[in-house]
């Protein structure tokens, strides 16, 4: 169950002041937990683990939504 606690640790973790190469490594770093979240999900069928993908993929768009930046128009 080290993925939970990496997992956990990782939605606690503070997110400002990040630059954009920062961006990108915790957006890698929120799917690599989802998909290793998931493999143990599929097999558990734990409802935790699934709160848990969701709060970390919430946190994972708002990562990628400021990696976009705002649309011109």
């Amino acid at each position: 169950m080290d993925i939970v606690t990496e997992a956990l640790a990782f939605e606690q973790a503070k997110m400002k002041n990040m630059s954009t190469s920062d961006r990108v490594v915790a957006s890698r770093e929120a799917k690599r937990l989802v998909l290793a979240l998931n493999e143990i999900y599929k097999k558990t069928k734990d409802s935790k683990l699934m709160d848990i993908m969701k709060r970390i993929t919430v946190k994972k768009r708002r990562i990628e939504s400021r990696l976009k930046g705002k649309p011109l128009l």
